[in-house]
C-alpha cells in the first residue's frame, strides 16, 4: 500500500476514534450511561404494583371493605409526616431543630413509609439539592419522567452520584442517636411499622380478611411511594416558576395536595432551608407546616428558619418567571441567565458550607432555643 493510502487509512481511523470519543462524551453530558439493573428492586416493585391492581379490583367489586381502604390511607398520611417534617425538613435540610421525643416520633413515622433509612434518604436528598438535575443527582429529571420517578431505583447509581455523594457532609446525621438506632434496626422496624401493624389492626379491629388486610397494607405503601416519587418527576416538569425560572423544579398544586405541602417545589429549591418549604400567606395545603407550627408551640420544635418577605421579593424580581401572585413586584427577570440547574443558591440546606452569609444574616429564625 502506498504512503498516501496509509496516511488516508490512518486519518480515517483517527477520525473514527475521535468521533466515537465525542459521541461518548455527548452521551455522558446527556446523562445516559449503561448502568446495571437492580433486578431485586425491579421484581419487588413489579410484585407490589401488581398486588395494588389486584387490591383495587377487589375494592371495586366489594370484596375489600372501604373501611379498610380509608384506614390504610389515614395510616399513610400520618406516616407521611415522618417524610415531610422528619427526614426531609429536619434531617436533610436542617430547617429547624427538634427535641428527642419529636425526633423519635418522626423516625417511627418515616420508618413506616418503607422509604429506606433516614441516613441514606438524607444523603441522597442533600445530593439532589446540591447537584439538581445533573448526573450527580440520584433522580436527574433530565433523564426523563420514568427515570426520575422510579427508574433510578431500578438500576445502580450513576458514577457521578457515587463520586459526589462522598463529598456531602453527613456528620450531623451520623451523630444523631435516633438516626443510628433506626439504621441498625431498620428492616425489622420497617416490616413491623409499615406492614404488620396496619395488617393486624385491619384484620382484628376492622374485621377484614387477612388477605385483604395484606393487600391494603401494600396499597397504602405503594401510594406513599408514588406520592413521594411524583415530587422528583412531575415536580420537576410541570408547573410555574415564580421564584427561579432557571431551574426545573416547579410549583404544583396537585403534588402539594397529595404530599401535604411538598409541591411548592420551585420555592423549595430556591430556599431549601425554609422550614415551610413554601411561601405561605395561609397554609395552602401545607399540612406539614401546620404540624411543625403546632410542635413549636408545644415546645418540641425550635429554631425554625424561614425567608424574610424582602428576600423573597428580591429573588422574584431577579429570577422569577412572572407568575408571582402574592404581591406587586417589579418583575425584572428578563436578564436571568439559565445555568443548567446550577442556580445561584446551590446548597442542600442550612449549614451547607456554600450557603451565603447574606442568607444566613437575613434569615428569620422563630422559637429560638426553645
Amino acid at each position: 500500500m502506498s504512503p498516501l493510502h496509509n496516511n488516508l487509512a490512518l486519518e480515517q481511523t483517527t477520525n473514527s476514534f475521535v468521533s466515537t470519543q465525542k459521541s461518548t462524551e455527548q452521551i455522558k453530558r446527556n446523562g445516559y450511561f449503561d448502568q446495571d439493573l437492580v433486578w431485586k428492586n425491579i421484581i419487588l416493585y413489579l410484585i407490589f404494583h401488581s398486588l395494588v391492581l389486584w387490591g383495587y379490583s377487589r375494592l371495586f367489586t366489594g370484596k375489600l371493605m372501604w373501611t379498610t381502604f380509608i384506614f390504610m390511607h389515614i395510616y399513610a398520611y400520618l406516616s407521611v409526616i415522618g417524610i415531610t417534617c422528619g427526614v426531609h425538613r429536619l434531617w436533610s435540610h436542617k430547617a429547624y431543630k427538634a427535641k428527642l421525643p419529636l425526633r423519635i416520633i418522626l423516625m417511627l413515622m418515616q420508618t413506616a413509609t418503607l422509604q429506606n433509612n433516614i441516613y441514606i434518604w438524607t444523603r441522597d436528598h442533600r445530593l439532589h439539592h446540591k447537584y439538581t438535575d445533573t448526573d450527580a443527582d440520584p433522580h436527574n429529571s433530565n433523564r426523563g419522567f420514568f427515570f426520575s420517578h422510579v427508574g433510578w431505583l431500578l438500576m445502580k447509581k450513576h458514577p457521578e452520584v457515587k463520586s459526589k455523594g462522598k463529598t456531602i457532609d453527613m456528620s450531623d446525621v451520623a451523630a444523631d442517636p435516633v438516626v443510628q438506632f433506626q439504621k441498625k434496626y431498620y428492616l425489622p422496624l420497617a416490616l413491623f411499622l409499615g406492614l404488620i401493624i396496619p395488617t393486624v389492626f385491619s384484620t382484628y379491629i376492622l374485621g377484614e380478611s387477612l388477605t385483604n388486610s395484606c393487600l391494603g397494607s401494600i396499597m397504602k405503601s405503594v401510594y406513599i411511594l408514588n406520592g413521594s416519587w411524583m415530587i422528583n418527576s412531575a415536580g420537576h416538569m410541570w408547573g410555574w416558576k415564580p421564584y427561579d425560572r432557571t431551574i426545573n423544579p416547579c410549583e404544583n398544586l396537585t403534588i402539594a395536595i397529595i404530599t401535604w405541602g411538598e409541591g411548592w417545589h420551585n420555592y423549595h429549591h430556591t430556599f431549601p432551608w425554609d422550614y415551610k418549604a413554601a411561601e405561605l400567606g395561609n397554609y395552602r395545603w401545607n399540612v406539614s407546616t401546620g404540624f411543625l407550627d403546632l410542635m413549636a408551640y408545644l415546645g418540641q420544635a425550635y429554631d425554625l428558619k424561614t425567608v424574610s418577605p424582602e428576600m423573597v421579593r428580591k429573588r422574584v424580581a431577579r429570577t422569577g418567571d412572572g407568575s408571582y401572585k402574592h404581591g406587586k413586584v417589579p418583575l425584572e427577570y428578563g436578564n436571568a441567565k439559565v445555568q443548567h440547574n446550577f442556580h445561584e443558591d446551590c446548597v442542600w440546606g442550612w449549614d451547607d458550607k456554600d450557603m451565603k452569609d447574606e442568607d444566613i444574616k437575613n434569615a428569620t429564625i422563630m422559637f429560638k432555643g426553645h
